[in-house]
Parts: structure tokens; sequence; C-alpha cells
């Protein structure tokens, strides 16, 4: 089928516009830039590793197709710019915030980016798509395009684990089934499948995530370079969904009967056929696509009107984007950790008894693989150990500490027992945040978060204070992005005073431990913190 010939684009003599395009491109490349490591490492969004080629034919898609629809020069569309623009500030701002209350490699935190920078692209289009420039017209693959970004975006936390959960189970339970109609004995447990000889964890990589994410991304690019009824679109884009759930139930079959003949199937095996599985996606996708087919396209309109046309959208795009750029910059001078004065620190091993009548004394040397993520090298932990009639007495104690602006208090706050200790297999029997009381040698102390963790038959009693010079903080919830929004907004994106963490754990109850002497002497060491 011929095409329509495609002109060269005739660049507006308006410096604003150029200008404006200029920054979106720099924009762009930059969260480019910034997405590149998680891209490279997380294979759920490879996809993203040729986003730029997907934008950049897609655009050009739009051209090619000849379409002479563009946006009109009333002050409706100027509206949509303003709101466009204003979406993306508001967006790349909350970005922010849960960059400063989180972290920045936080998925939360990389998808709100994604989304901006879709809308910035869909305030860019709307310019650039106006009656006096005609740059980009008014079609389904200029559209698409805007949406790349947030399709290479990973998903919000909890939505990527409901989804990779019940992907997870349903592939397992299907192949259970399977393999049953094959005469094979299995055995589900959880997402484990238990054969004769061997046992295949349908890991989250076999879920399907990946596969369904990157032909939903395959189909909407066929759909705006091989297709063009909407109908004919609508339909790839639904077909696209059970061909990557078909076509990972099929790799997860052929791996499973891999492993009962003996096939190692770790490694390069795995890896290879998740990628050659995208590959025959994306290939029926296209056959699918090249079957639907495309009418002719209409006679290219690409030069820019002779009608005197208005600077005000080019303006007010570049002040948006400027805009963002400098919420941006402000967000990345103020999470950046400034350097800990150890003179002016204090010295958290001290603050613990390292020997003490009656208790074994363990500690923890291994903190420092935590420095990084808690952006704090000031770490320590004390674990005291005594027999008794019941079983072994045991008690914990651990300690951070940030200097001023070294971290957020939201960020702190994040790394409470209730968002790390299930990582690790314990669960909380608490629904909901408990405080407690507590008084030492009759002194009562700062209100403390109460959790009980069970992990097997172990049982932990626990009792935590965050401290922000010398306060406890009490209101934050690290699985509320918007209540951890606001902890930034109250407290800044940097805490101009210091904050200490202090978590005190036992397999005992505090009512058995309140007269022992270790307690005492214990929170007695702990009152230059706070406490």
């Amino acid at each position: 089928m011929k095409r329509a010939a495609i002109r060269p684009i005739a660049l507006p003599r308006s410096p604003s516009l150029l200008l404006a395009l200029g920054a979106a491109l720099i924009l762009l490349l930059a969260w480019m830039a910034f997405m590149l490591p998680e891209w490279i490492h997380n294979s759920d969004l490879s996809h993203g590793l040729i986003s730029p080629l997907l934008i950049f034919i897609l655009i050009r898609e739009a051209r090619v197709q000849g379409c002479t629809r563009y946006f009109s020069s009333v002050p409706g569309t100027l509206l949509l710019t303003g709101l466009l623009l204003a979406a993306t500030l508001a967006t790349v701002t909350f970005a922010g915030l849960m960059a400063a209350a989180l972290s920045w490699s936080n998925h939360l935190t990389l998808f709100l980016f994604g989304a901006s920078m879709s809308l910035l692209l869909g305030a860019t289009w709307v310019v650039s798509g106006r009656e006096e420039w005609r740059l980009i017209p008014v079609a389904w693959p200029a559209f698409v395009a805007c949406l790349i970004p947030v399709l290479c975006a990973p998903f919000p936390p909890g939505t990527y684990s409901r989804l990779t959960l019940a992907l997870q189970l349903g592939v397992t339970r299907g192949v259970i089934g399977s393999l049953h109609l094959l005469g094979i004995p299995a055995r589900q447990s959880g997402n484990i499948i238990e054969l004769a000889g061997t046992s295949v964890g349908v890991e989250e990589a076999c879920s399907g995530v990946r596969s369904l994410v990157s032909c939903v991304v395959a189909a909407l690019f066929f759909s705006g370079t091989l297709v063009s009824r909407p109908l004919a679109r609508t339909a790839l884009i639904m077909l696209s969904v059970p061909l990557a759930l078909v076509m990972n139930f099929f790799r997860s079959l052929g791996l499973t009967l891999a492993a009962e003949r003996g096939i190692d199937i770790a490694g390069a095996v795995h890896t290879v056929s998740g990628y050659l599985g995208l590959l025959l996606c994306a290939f029926v996708l296209a056959v699918i696509a090249r079957a639907l087919g495309r009418r002719p396209p209409l006679p290219a309109r690409n030069e820019p009107s002779s009608e005197r046309h208005s600077s005000a959208p080019a303006r007010l795009l570049l002040a948006g984007t400027a805009t963002v750029a400098l919420a941006l910059g402000f967000f990345m001078a103020k999470t950046r950790p400034a350097p800990i004065d150890s003179k002016t620190s204090p010295d958290l091993a001290s603050l613990l008894p390292s020997t003490f009548p009656g208790w074994r004394v363990e500690t923890t040397n291994d903190l420092y693989r935590f420095s990084s993520t808690l952006q704090t090298s000031h770490l320590a932990q004390r674990t005291y150990l005594r027999d008794s009639a019941t079983g072994i007495e045991q008690i914990t104690v651990y300690l951070a500490y940030w200097a001023p602006r070294q971290a957020s208090v939201s960020l702190v706050s994040s790394h409470t027992p209730d968002a790390c200790w299930p990582g690790a297999g314990w669960k909380s029997l608490e629904d909901r945040a408990t405080r407690a009381s507590l008084t030492v040698a009759g002194t009562p102390l700062p209100p403390a978060e109460y959790r009980t963790f069970k992990q097997a038959s172990s049982l932990q009693h626990v009792w935590f204070w965050h401290l922000h010079n010398g306060v406890p903080v009490t209101d934050t919830d690290p699985f509320s992005p918007f209540k951890m929004a606001r902890v930034v907004v109250r407290y800044g994106v940097q805490s101009e005073s210091d904050q200490a963490f202090i978590r005190f754990s036992s397999n005992t109850p505090w009512a058995d431990l309140v007269r022992e002497p270790l307690i005492e002497d214990i929170f007695r060491r702990l009152r230059p913190l706070g406490l």
C-alpha cells in the first residue's frame, strides 16, 4: 500500500515555542536518564529501553498518516494546555514529596514522575498541534506517544503486589490442572508446584506481569502504526491482555514439564524463555495488526497556517515547563543528605550497656548494610539474653540517629517495624496502630508505639519511638502516601532538627520487665536522645 510522503517539518518562527519545545525535550531526556537504571535492572520494564524510539516513530507516524485535524486556536485549547501543565506540576510536586518521604527509587515516586512526563507531553502536543503551527496533528499515534512514559514506569507498590499475587496463583492453578490432565501427579502449595521429584515456584517473574505490560505497550504501538480504524485498534489492544496471559501460561507449563524431566530451568533457560515469549507476543500482535489493515492515508498538510497567530500558548508552555524544572530542582537539592559531623553525633554504642550482671550480651555488627537505605551510618543494636524457668528471656534495643538536615521526618517514619518486619517474615497481630504508656522506676516515658509480631512460634512485643528534636512523632503511616506527604509539608523536606529512632523488643511483656535493673539502666542511658 502506498504511503503518503511527509514533508520536512517547517519550524515556526517563534522563539517562545522553540524554547518551550526544547525545554520539554530536555526534561523528557532527563527523565529517561533517571529511569535508565530501573529499566536495566527491572525486567518488567525492559521495554522502557526502547521508549525514545517508540515515541519518535509514533510522532512521525502521526504526521505520515497525513491527518488534517489540528487543535483549533480557540480559548478552550489554551485552557486545556493550562490544565495539563497544572496537572503536571501537581504530579511532580506530589512525586517530590514522595521522594522526600520514601526515596527517589520508590515505585510510587517513579510512577508519579512517569505520569507527569505523560502530562507534559500532552501539553506539548496541544500547543505544537494548534492550527497556526501544525507540527503534530490530532491523531491516535500522537496520543499513544504521550502514554509511553507512564507505561514505562513501575506500578505503585500496592497495585503491583495485588496484581502479581493474583497472576501467580492463577498461573499455578492452571499449570496444576494441565499436569493432572496429562497424568502427571502434582500438588499446589501457595505458588509452589510440588512434583514427584522436584518443586517449581511460580515467582514474581513468572506471574505474567512483564508479558502483560509489554504486550499492552506493543499493542498500543501497533495500533498507532499499523491500524487506523478505531474499532480495529480497540480490538487489538483488548486482545493483547489474554494473549499475554495465555503465552505466559504455556511458558510456565513448558518450564514445569522440563523440570519434571530433570532439566535445570534456572538461570539462562528461565530468562531466555521469558524474552522469547515477549518476542512471540509482539510478533503475533504485529501479524494481527497487519491483518486488521488500515485505510489509505490522507494527503499531508503540514505547513503552518499563514494566519496571524498568538504567542500566548507557547509562552504558557515555556513558563509551565520552567516551573516544573524548578520544582524538580528544589526537591533534588532539598533531599540531598547533608554530611554528618561525627563530632556532634552521639556514640550510640556507648548508650547501650555492653555488659550487665546475669545477662549475656550480643552486639549486632552488620547494621552498616542498611546505611544507604536509612541515610545514616549511626546505628547500634544489642540483644540481652538470660536463662529463666520459662526459657530464654530476650531483650533487643535498636538505635538510629540522624543529624539536622540528614533526612526527612517522613523518611525516618517510613522505616518503622510496621513497614520493615513483614519483609523478614514477621506478621503483626494488630489491625491498627496502638500506643502504650510506659513507666520506668516510677518515671513516665513519652508515649510509645506498640506492636505484637509473630513468626512461627516466636512472639515479640515491640515498643518504638521516633523522636524529632526530642519530641515523639506520632502522626505518620508508612502505608498512606497522603499522610506521608502531609508529614513532609508539616516538618519540611529536610528536618532542621536531629532525629532518633529507638526500638525496644522482647519476648516478655512489659509488666514482667519494668522492675528489671537492666531496663532502668538502659532507659537512664537513653535520656540524652529524648527518653
